[in-house]
């Protein structure tokens, strides 16, 4: 269960995490292999040591690994991780069960037994499915064991996924009501920038995540085994504190420490409010279509919160999209304001930009006659 109260300060929020009683940690491609890309079973056998610590001391531990590209790909005799998605997910369908085959025997030494959930960002906006992996999840803590979640990367559509594992742990943790999520990465802790640049400094604590892409400059995934960077990390932090759930950010040889209070890495305080499952979706999860360009006074409005975008405040649409897709809410200088679900197709958006409702009603019948995207659609960025 989410911690209710928790002290905006760095020692609160280390506090919070290492009193956590369900925690979500996810792992990265780049941790579990080796520099020619096969799966490095020493490097997982190090983390189950420390989740399985922290498993014997009372925590419950929901696991989010990547590595079944990698691990196929090797497997398989690549020299590289596929560039095309077919490739890509025979290889995943194939490297899955030789990383679950590892897991499990590490985590055997331990006497603790381990269950496989594969998802697909779908869990996200469909109450069924969300119902029916937090049912499971929650099961499996309750019996002891050690849930491994990975995205199902065979089955996913580059329409709808979550793209990386990072969105998917922060997700996750919204769905197990996890205390705390711990990032396991290749960097020991985030960066005033990339930490081989000179004058780059560590970052102890974030205060607001919101803020903190404006103080820091990221750098994207170099591993070649990975879909990640800090950017995604970034965004995991931001999913998990909307969702009032501190997160700490370290490398994964800080794994004991990171689970045992140690004062390593990076942590994200989280906010105070938590949003649905389904806004975390549209806000994060979601790959927009195209984006609706609105004039400074429809974003002014947006910005302000819980305003729908009504059709006289737009101003142009780009992409090609129907009514119920995710797109972008962008001011006139480009600048990604929302998400959100659109309710028109995108050759209609010509049609009714810079009405108002009643001239929408009567030019076009009342049918037409609803916002463009309604606020209950809407997130803001």
């Amino acid at each position: 269960m989410v911690n209710k109260a928790i002290e905006p300060t760095e020692n609160g929020v280390r506090r919070s995490i290492s009193n956590a009683r369900t925690i979500v940690v996810k792992v990265g491609s780049s941790s579990l292999t080796a520099q020619n890309g096969h799966l490095d079973v020493q490097k997982l056998r190090s983390l189950v040591d420390a989740i399985s610590r922290a498993q014997i001391n009372g925590a419950h531990v929901v696991l989010v690994s990547s590595g079944a590209i990698a691990a196929g790909f090797g497997l398989l005799g690549f020299d590289s991780r596929p560039k095309d998605v077919p490739t890509q997910q025979a290889t995943a369908s194939v490297g899955q069960g030789l990383l679950m085959a590892q897991y499990e025997q590490a985590f055997a030494k331990y006497g603790l037994k381990v269950g496989q959930m594969l998802l697909t960002a779908d869990v996200t906006i469909s109450p069924s499915r969300y119902r029916n992996a937090q049912r499971t999840m929650l099961r499996l803590l309750e019996l002891g064991v050690v849930p491994i979640v990975n995205e199902n990367d065979a089955l996913s559509s580059n329409e709808i996924r979550f793209g990386d594992n990072d969105r998917l742990a922060a997700l996750v943790a919204n769905i197990v009501r996890a205390d705390a999520l711990v990032l396991l990465t290749d960097v020991d802790a985030l960066y005033t920038s990339p930490p081989s640049e000179p004058g780059a400094k560590r970052i102890g604590f974030v205060a607001d995540v919101t803020r903190a892409l404006d103080d820091v400059k990221v750098g994207e995934s170099g591993s070649g085994v990975g879909t990640g960077g800090m950017v995604t990390k970034m965004d995991a932090a931001h999913v998990a504190a909307v969702s009032g759930i501190p997160t700490l950010l370290t490398c994964a040889s800080n794994a004991e420490g990171a689970l045992s209070g140690d004062s390593v890495g990076t942590v994200f305080a989280p906010l105070n409010s938590r949003a649905s499952s389904r806004r975390l979706w549209i806000g994060f999860a979601s790959n927009p279509h195209g984006a609706i360009i609105v004039d400074a006074g429809a974003a002014a409005a947006v910005c302000a919160g819980r305003a729908s975008l009504l059709a006289a405040g737009i101003v142009g649409v780009t992409g090609d999209f129907s009514a119920s897709d995710p797109v972008w809410i962008d001011d006139e200088h480009g600048n990604h304001l929302a998400k959100g679900l659109v309710a028109f197709d995108s050759d209609e958006i010509p049609q009714v930009m810079g009405l108002t409702t009643d001239d929408l009603e009567a030019t076009l019948g009342r049918q037409y006659a609803h916002p463009v995207v309604h606020r209950d659609n809407l997130v803001l960025l």
